[in-house]
């Protein structure tokens, strides 16, 4: 029996929804401030929207920043995972 080409999902598309507590790499540092965790999906108005922004919290100072998520895609900036 042969089984038809299923489209496969892409293991490096993001979804906004999943990037809750996920770990990132900056590929170049600032201020020491290398690896970050998502510590929170920044709610659009109105309620219900989709996700536009997440906050990212330095592991090594704790500061807090808020980015576009979809910046997280930007290989030249961002390596998902810490490395």
């Amino acid at each position: 029996m042969v089984m038809p080409d299923v489209p496969r999902p892409n293991p490096d598309a993001l979804s906004p929804r999943k990037l809750l507590l996920t770990k990132w790499t900056a590929v170049t540092p600032r201020s020491k401030e290398k690896h970050f965790l998502v510590v929170k999906l920044v709610d659009p108005e109105p309620a219900g929207s989709p996700v536009v922004a997440v906050e990212l919290e330095a592991v090594h100072s704790r500061r807090i920043q808020v980015l576009p998520w979809r910046e997280l895609r930007d290989t030249s900036r961002w390596m998902r995972g810490w490395v």
